[in-house]
C-alpha cells in the first residue's frame, strides 16, 4: 500500500466506496488523514466500516474544515451533472480530486525521479499498460502496475528510486488528477465515447489531453484528427513529442509498415521491431499499441533489445484476441471482451479465414457495421439471443449454422476448421455481443470457450487451463 502522507493531519472528506475508493480510504488514513467516507450505496458503507474506514454522510460535514474530496472515477464530476458531493465541495473552495492525483502527489514528495509511464486512450490502454509492464519486468526492473487495468493504484509499492509504475488512466481519472506528470504520457487515439460523462467529444477529448500536456515526453497516436490536433498543441507549449502511427509514415516518430515498426528520427530510420511471429501482436491496432509501448521504454531508458525480447514473450492479454490453443492449422483465439461489432472489428481484420463464434446480447447496430469482415468467414456458429438477427444480418453473404450454446459451437466449428484444407484457419470468439444471456459477464464466456477448447481432442493449449 501507498500511505498518503501528503494529507497528513488534514481532514479528508471520500464519496464512492468501491474497490478503488475503499483502497483510497484506508491509504489516506494509513498517512495519518482524518478521513470520513460514504457512499450512497448503504452495503458500502457498511463494509467500509467492517474494514475500519471511518465513515459519516458528508452533508454532515463542516466544509470549511476539509482539505480536499476525494471522488471515486465512477462519480459524476461534472456531466450529466455534478454528484452532490462535489457541488458541496465546490460551493466550500474544496478542491475534488481523485486517487492517481495522490499518487502523483506521494511521487513528488517521496521520489519524484522514479520513472512514470500513464497511458489513456479510447481504445487499445489495457493492452498497451499490459505490454509496457511485460517489457519493464521481463528486463528485471522493478515495476508496478496498477490503475484502471484493475489494480488501485494506492495498493502498490510506495514510490522509491528505480521502481518504475505503468499506470493505465481513464478519462474519469484524468479528470480527477489535476497536476498528472507522467515521466511518459500515452495517447493512443481518441473517439466519441463515455460523452454522457463528458457532455461532448471536445471536452472528453480536453480531458485526454492533460495526460500528455502534463508529460515529460508525450507519444500521442496522430491517426485521427483529435489527436493529431493535440500532438501539435502539445509540442509548441514545449514538451517532447514522439507521434506514433499504425497507418502513415512519420518524418519523426515510429510508425508501422506492416507488421515492422519504424523509428524514425533525424532523417534517419531504422526498424525497430517486427510483429510478424508475435501471435499477441497481431493486427493494426496492436501494432499501435506496440509502437507506443517502444516509445515510452525508449523515453524510460530501456534499450531496444530488451524491447524487442519483452514484445516477443508478451502473452496477450486474457479475453483479448489472445491465442488459446492450436490444432494442426487451426488457432484457437479468445476474444470474447468483444462485446460490440466495433470491438469485434480488429479481431475479424487480424486473421485471414475465420470460423466465427457470435452473439449474445446484440448491442444497438448489431453487425451490420462488420460487412467488410464477411469475405473472411468462412463459416459463423450464432449463439444466444442475437443468433435470428445476426442470421438476418449475413443472409447469404456468410454461411451460418444456428448453434445456441458455445459448447456447440466450438465443436461444430473445430470439426470444419479441421476439414478446412486451405492453410492457416482461425477458430474465432468474437461475439460483438454482451454476454448476460448465458454468462455472468465477458470473463466467464471466455474461461468457458478456453475450456470447451481444451476439451478438444488434440489441442495444444497455449495457454494454463
Amino acid at each position: 500500500m501507498i500511505s498518503v502522507t501528503t494529507f497528513k493531519g488534514k481532514a479528508v472528506a471520500l464519496f464512492g466506496l468501491g474497490g478503488s475508493g475503499l483502497a483510497t480510504a484506508l491509504a489516506l488514513a494509513a498517512g495519518g488523514a482524518d478521513v470520513t467516507a460514504w457512499d450512497d450505496s448503504a452495503a458500502s458503507v457498511e463494509n467500509a466500516a467492517a474494514a475500519g474506514v471511518k465513515t459519516g454522510d458528508l452533508r454532515n460535514l463542516d466544509w470549511t474544515t476539509i482539505a480536499a474530496l476525494v471522488l471515486s472515477p465512477g462519480v459524476p464530476l461534472t456531466h450529466p451533472k455534478p454528484h452532490w458531493s462535489a457541488d458541496l465541495a465546490r460551493a466550500a473552495g474544496v478542491e475534488v480530486i481523485g486517487d492517481i492525483e495522490l499518487f502523483v502527489r506521494e511521487r513528488r514528495a517521496h521520489a519524484p525521479d522514479c520513472p512514470f509511464i500513464a497511458i489513456t486512450g479510447t481504445n487499445g490502454k489495457s493492452t498497451t499498460t499490459a505490454l509496457i509492464a511485460h517489457i519493464l519486468k521481463s528486463s528485471g526492473r522493478d515495476t508496478q502496475l496498477g490503475g484502471n487495468i484493475g489494480t488501485a493504484v494506492l495498493t502498490l509499492d510506495p514510490p522509491k528510486a528505480g521502481r518504475f509504475y505503468v499506470v493505465e488512466c481513464s478519462s474519469y481519472q484524468i479528470d480527477l488528477a489535476p497536476t498528472l506528470n507522467p515521466s511518459a504520457g500515452i495517447l493512443l487515439n481518441v473517439t466519441p465515447d463515455h460523452l454522457d460523462r463528458h457532455g461532448s467529444i471536445e471536452h472528453y477529448a480536453d480531458v485526454k489531453e492533460r495526460l500528455v500536456a502534463g508529460s515529460k515526453t508525450a507519444i500521442i497516436g496522430v491517426d485521427d484528427s483529435y489527436c493529431e490536433r493535440i500532438a501539435d498543441r502539445v509540442e509548441r507549449a514545449g514538451t517532447k513529442v514522439v507521434r506514433i502511427s499504425k497507418r502513415s509514415v512519420l518524418a519523426d516518430g515510429i510508425y508501422a509498415e506492416g507488421a515492422r515498426l519504424v523509428l524514425a528520427r533525424g532523417g534517419a530510420t531504422h526498424e525497430v521491431a517486427d510483429l510478424s511471429p508475435i501471435q499477441t501482436l497481431r493486427g493494426a491496432h496492436n501494432a499501435q499499441n506496440a509502437a507506443a509501448a517502444v516509445g515510452a521504454c525508449l523515453a524510460v531508458g530501456v534499450s531496444e533489445d530488451e524491447i524487442r525480447s519483452g514484445l516477443a514473450s508478451f502473452p496477450g492479454l486474457k479475453h483479448r484476441m489472445q491465442p488459446v490453443g492450436r490444432k494442426g492449422d487451426t488457432l484457437f483465439v479468445n476474444d470474447s471482451k468483444a462485446t460490440n461489432a466495433d470491438a469485434a472489428a480488429p479481431a475479424l481484420s487480424s486473421f485471414e479465414r475465420i470460423y466465427w463464434i457470435a452473439g449474445g446480447v446484440a448491442k444497438e447496430g448489431g453487425i451490420s457495421t462488420l460487412g467488410e469482415f464477411f469475405p473472411k468467414i468462412a463459416k459463423a456458429y450464432l449463439i444466444g439471443e442475437a443468433a435470428p438477427a445476426f442470421a438476418a444480418t449475413l443472409g447469404e453473404a456468410v454461411p451460418f449454422e444456428m448453434s445456441g450454446t458455445l459448447e456447440r459451437a466450438v465443436e461444430d466449428a473445430a470439426a470444419d476448421a479441421g476439414r478446412d484444407g486451405s492453410g492457416p484457419v482461425a477458430v474465432l470468439l468474437s461475439p460483438a455481443c454482451a454476454s448476460f444471456d448465458q454468462y455472468k459477464n465477458f470473463e466467464v464466456r471466455g474461461d468457458a470457450f478456453v475450456k470447451h477448447v481444451a476439451a478438444l481432442p488434440g489441442v495444444s493449449m497455449l495457454i494454463e487451463v
